[in-house]
C-alpha cells in the first residue's frame, strides 16, 4: 500500500526502509508463515526502491546524452537524427516499464478488494485489465513503428557516410534518386492511414500485433455516440462501417459478420462507388469536349478520389475487383466481334508475332542488363511485363472502327486484337513462372538446369491447357452453343433477364474453366465472344445490345481503379526519369513490332505493320499487377517498380 500511495503521490520521500518497516507492521502478529511474508515483503520492497532509483538516474543521463548529441556539429543531420531517436526510445521504454509494474500494483489491489461471489464486479475487473491490455498493444505498436523509423534513420546515417567516400555509377544515382522519391511517397501515403474525423476505439491482439479498429460515429446534439445498441445487458456493436488496420497500413473491412440472421452492407463500398460514378461522368465530359478520349477522364477521376487526391476511397481493393469485372466484359464483347473466320486468318500472325516480340524484348532487356551489372532475373521478369500491351485500352480505341478485309489483306484491327489476345496467353504462362523465378533469385535452385527444365515443364504445360481448351471449345461450337442461345432467345422474349444472365453465365463458365487450367481468364472472355458470334449477325447484335450498357459502366470503374495507382507527387519528382524511361519504352517496342511484322506478314498487308505496331507501343495494366507481386516475392526492387510500371506508361 506505502508503494501505491507513493506511485500514487508522485513522492518517493519514504525511505525503502520506511516502507518495509511499514509493510511488516501490517503483517506483525500473526503465524510463523507470515514471518516469511514479511521477509519476502522487505526485500522486494527494497529491490523495487533501488530500481526506481537506478531508472532516475538513467533517465537523467539520457537527457544530458541527448542534449550533448544535439550540440554536436561534427554529425551529419542523419547520424544525430538517429542518435537522438535511438535515446528517446530508450527513455520512453524505461518510463512504460515502471508505469506497467504500478499498474500491476493496482490490479492486485483491484482484486483483493473484490467480492468473488459478485459475477458482475469480476466482470468489470475482467474488462479494465482487458481495457490496460489493448493500451499496451497500442503503445508496444508505437514503440514498434519509432524502432523501425530508428532503423531507418540509421540507415540514412550510414548511407550518408558512404556517400562522402564514394563516387555513385549513373545508375546508382538514378536508383538513389528514385529511392528518396519513393521514401518520400510512402510517407505522403503513411500519412493518410487514419482520416481527422475518425479515432482509435480498441485493438485486438493477434501474433504480437495490434491491429486498431476504427468505427463511424455520428454526431446527435452536438454529443458524440457510437451506433451501439443495448440488448440483454450486451452491447453489440454496428461494425457495418467498421475498419482494421494493422502495423503496416493495411485495412481490412467486414466480410462476414457473426450473426448472419441480420442483413449488413458495406457502406464504405456504396459510397466509394456513388464518388467514382459522380465524378467520372464531368471529368469524362471534359476529356470528350477537348476531343480526348473518355477513359482519360476516368483515370483523371481516380486520381482525383485515390491517394494522392482527396483520399476518399476506403474500400480500394473492391472497387479494383469490380473493375476487373470491366476487363472481363470489354474482352467478351472484343469476341463477340471477332469472328471464328478472322480468328482463322489471324492465328498464325498473332502466335508468331507475339512470341517473336516477347523474345526480342527479353534479349534486349539482358543485353542492358549485361551493360548495367543488373541480376538476369530481374532483367528477365522486367522485360517480359514491358512486353505485354493493354488489350481494353486498344479495344476501346478500336470500338466500332474495324472495317472488312479485302481480298489478300488483314485488317489491322484484326491483327492488333490477335496479338494482344496471345499476349493475355503469355500473362498465364509469366504468372506460372513467377514462383520459378522466386527460387532463382532467392538461390533456393540447385542448378541452372533445373530451373531451366522447370521451365520447359511449365511450358508445355500451358501448351497442354491451351490444346485442352481448343479441344472443348471446338465440342462447345458443334453441340451446345447452337441450342443454348436459341434457349435463351426462346425465353428472353419477354424480358431480357434471362439472355442477360444466360450470356454472363456463360462467359464465367468459360472463364472459370481457363482459370482452373492455369490460363489468362481473359482468354476464356475471349473465347466466349468469338463462340457465341458463331451464331450469326443477329445473335451478335442481340447479345451486343444486352451487354454494352454493362461492359461500359464497368469499363469506367476499370479506368477509374488504374488512376488509384497514380501518384503526381511522384511523377513530379522523377519527371526526367520517367519521360526518358517512357520515350525509350515506346520507341523501342514501336520499331521491334515493326520488324517482327515486316518479317511475319504477307506481302500484301505489310502496309498494316506501322498503325500495328502503334498499337503494340504501350504497356498493359497487368505488368503493374506483375510488377507488385515479384516486388513482395523479392525479384524486383521498389526503386526498380516504381518508375518502370507507372500506370502513365500504359496510358
Amino acid at each position: 500500500r506505502c508503494v501505491l500511495e507513493g506511485y500514487r503521490s508522485g513522492s518517493w520521500a519514504l525511505q525503502r526502509d520506511q516502507v518495509a518497516q511499514h509493510a511488516i507492521k501490517l503483517h506483525r502478529g500473526r503465524s510463523a508463515v507470515a514471518k516469511h511474508a514479511w521477509s519476502w515483503v522487505s526485500d522486494n520492497c527494497r529491490r523495487l526502491g533501488s530500481l526506481i532509483r537506478q531508472k532516475n538516474t538513467a533517465i537523467k543521463k539520457l537527457a544530458v546524452a541527448a542534449a550533448a548529441v544535439g550540440r554536436d556539429h561534427s554529425l551529419s543531420d542523419p547520424e544525430r537524427l538517429f542518435q537522438v531517436h535511438t535515446l528517446e526510445v530508450f527513455q520512453k521504454e524505461l518510463n512504460e516499464s515502471e508505469r506497467s509494474v504500478f499498474q500491476a500494483v493496482v490490479g492486485l489491489q483491484r482484486a483483493l478488494q473484490g467480492d468473488y461471489r459478485d459475477v458482475v464486479n469480476m466482470k468489470e475487473s475482467s474488462h479494465q485489465r482487458l481495457e490496460a491490455l489493448r493500451e499496451a498493444a497500442i503503445k508496444e505498436e508505437q514503440e514498434y513503428v519509432e524502432l523501425v523509423a530508428a532503423e531507418k534513420h540509421q540507415v540514412e546515417a550510414v548511407k550518408s557516410a558512404l556517400a562522402q567516400n564514394k563516387t555513385l555509377s549513373m545508375l546508382d544515382e538514378i536508383l538513389e534518386d528514385v529511392r528518396r522519391a519513393a521514401d518520400r511517397l510512402e510517407e505522403e501515403i503513411e500519412d493518410h492511414a487514419f482520416d481527422n474525423n475518425k479515432q482509435m476505439n480498441g485493438v485486438h491482439v493477434a501474433n504480437v500485433e495490434a491491429v486498431l479498429r476504427v468505427e463511424e460515429e455520428e454526431e446527435d446534439g452536438g454529443k458524440r455516440r457510437r451506433n451501439a445498441s443495448r440488448r440483454g445487458g450486451e452491447v453489440e456493436d454496428d461494425v457495418g462501417l467498421s475498419m482494421l488496420i494493422d502495423s503496416q497500413n493495411n485495412q481490412y473491412v467486414l466480410t462476414k459478420p457473426r450473426d448472419s440472421t441480420m442483413p449488413r452492407s458495406d457502406q464504405h463500398f456504396i459510397k466509394d462507388l456513388v464518388s467514382v460514378v459522380m465524378l467520372s461522368l464531368p471529368c469524362g465530359w471534359l476529356c470528350t469536349m477537348m476531343g480526348l478520349p473518355p477513359m482519360f477522364g476516368y483515370i483523371i477521376c481516380g486520381v482525383l478520389l485515390g491517394p494522392s487526391g482527396l483520399n476518399s476511397i476506403k474500400s480500394m481493393v473492391q472497387v479494383e475487383t469490380l473493375g476487373e469485372l470491366g476487363v472481363f466484359f470489354t474482352l467478351f464483347v472484343v469476341g463477340l466481334e471477332f469472328s471464328p473466320e478472322r480468328l482463322r486468318k489471324v492465328w498464325k500472325t498473332s502466335v508468331q508475332g507475339s512470341c517473336y516480340l516477347s523474345l526480342l524484348m527479353v534479349a534486349t532487356g539482358l543485353l542492358w542488363g549485361q551493360v548495367l551489372h543488373v541480376r538476369p532475373t530481374q532483367t528477365v521478369f522486367i522485360s517480359s511485363c514491358l512486353s505485354l500491351s493493354s488489350t481494353p485500352l486498344v479495344s476501346r480505341f478500336l470500338a466500332g472502327g474495324a472495317r472488312p478485309d479485302k481480298d489478300g489483306e488483314l485488317d489491322y484491327s484484326s491483327v492488333l486484337l490477335g496479338m494482344l489476345v496471345m499476349q493475355d496467353v503469355q500473362l498465364g504462362l509469366f504468372i506460372a513462372v513467377m514462383p520459378t523465378l522466386i527460387q532463382v533469385s532467392s538461390g533456393h535452385l540447385d542448378s541452372v538446369l533445373f530451373g531451366g527444365l522447370r521451365v520447359l515443364l511449365l511450358l508445355s504445360q500451358v501448351l497442354f491447357s491451351l490444346a485442352v481448351v481448343l479441344l472443348l471449345c471446338v465440342l462447345l461450337k458443334s453441340f451446345l452453343i447452337g441450342p443454348y442461345y436459341r434457349k435463351l432467345h426462346a425465353e428472353s422474349k419477354g424480358s431480357k433477364e434471362i439472355l442477360v444472365l444466360g450470356t454472363a453465365a456463360f462467359v464465367f463458365l468459360m472463364l472459370t474453366v481457363t482459370e482452373f487450367l492455369d490460363i489468362s481468364m481473359e482468354l476464356g472472355c475471349f473465347l466466349a465472344g468469338a463462340l457465341l458470334s458463331s451464331q450469326g449477325q443477329i445473335c451478335t447484335t442481340e447479345i451486343m445490345g444486352c451487354i454494352e450498357p454493362i461492359r461500359d459502366f464497368l469499363a469506367i470503374i476499370f479506368f477509374a481503379s488504374i488512376g488509384f495507382h497514380v501518384f503526381p507527387t511522384f511523377v513530379l519528382y522523377e519527371l526526367t526519369v520517367l519521360v526518358v524511361l517512357t520515350l525509350s519504352l515506346v520507341i523501342m517496342k514501336f520499331l521491334m513490332a515493326v520488324l517482327v511484322l515486316s518479317a511475319i506478314l504477307p506481302k500484301g498487308s505489310r502496309h498494316i505493320r506501322w498503325i500495328v505496331s502503334a498499337g503494340l507501343a504501350q504497356v498493359s495494366e497487368f505488368s503493374f499487377v506483375l510488377g507488385s507481386r515479384a516486388r513482395r516475392a523479392g525479384i524486383i526492387s521498389r526503386e526498380v517498380l516504381l518508375p518502370t510500371n507507372r500506370p502513365p506508361l500504359h496510358a
